[in-house]
């Protein structure tokens, strides 16, 4: 059991006052789009923004709908997500279009079980579709944001913390269900821009003094 030892609503205040300063700009941030959060997630997963933010401009013009995507061959996706270093990419989204265009009539599902049976998607890339497509209050737990987390907490992380109960527990505890999306990107541009592994720059850290390891430094 978690003793929350601050007040998530001033975490909230801080985090999120910080974040409309200061947050990064990404084309998929921009759009409520389901096909267009899902196609960023997938493309985002082991893969640094700036490297796709090279590659999905131009796979968008090229597959507009998913009805597009479906019927694209694997050589056309491939060329494309090449960049990206991953060859394997391209059949797990052509797989995924197809899945979608044939069980679910070319629509992305707002149902998490079902998200997490396409080729491809993760429990987290599942998750980040709930929140920033549908606006459902999903905590988003990967390596940057379980790095806040276990130092709020002052609870040590590990690489198997990302699927840990405590860790969901501790993010939802923090997270603004009424503002799902802005947190969400709000956590995960705090641990790219300040909260890093190596090198944290506390002093300037909107949460410092809600931070068990922010206060020790």
């Amino acid at each position: 059991m978690l003793h929350l030892t601050i007040r998530p609503e001033l975490f909230r205040e801080r985090l999120l006052s910080w974040w409309f300063g200061h947050r990064r700009s990404f084309p998929w941030r921009e759009t409520h789009d389901p096909y267009r959060i899902l196609l960023s997630e997938v493309m985002l997963h082991r893969t640094r923004a700036d490297q796709v933010l090279k590659v999905y401009p131009e796979f968008l013009r090229r597959f507009p709908s998913l009805g597009d995507l479906a019927s694209a061959s694997k050589r056309d996706v491939e060329e494309i997500l090449r960049p990206l270093g991953l060859r394997w990419r391209a059949r797990l989204v052509s797989l995924m279009a197809r899945k979608l265009v044939k069980e679910h009539g070319g629509q992305i599902p707002s149902d998490p079980r079902k998200l997490k049976a396409l080729p491809g998607v993760s429990e987290y890339i599942a998750s980040a579709v709930m929140c920033f497509a549908f606006g459902v209050p999903e905590p988003l737990l990967d390596t940057n944001t379980v790095r806040i987390v276990g130092r709020v907490f002052g609870i040590p992380t590990r690489d198997a913390s990302r699927r840990s109960k405590i860790f969901r527990e501790a993010y939802r505890l923090l997270l603004d269900e009424e503002r799902p999306r802005e947190f969400n990107y709000a956590m995960l541009d705090l641990g790219a821009l300040l909260c890093r592994a190596r090198r944290p720059l506390c002093k300037v850290c909107p949460v410092r003094e809600l931070c068990e390891y922010g206060k020790s430094r």
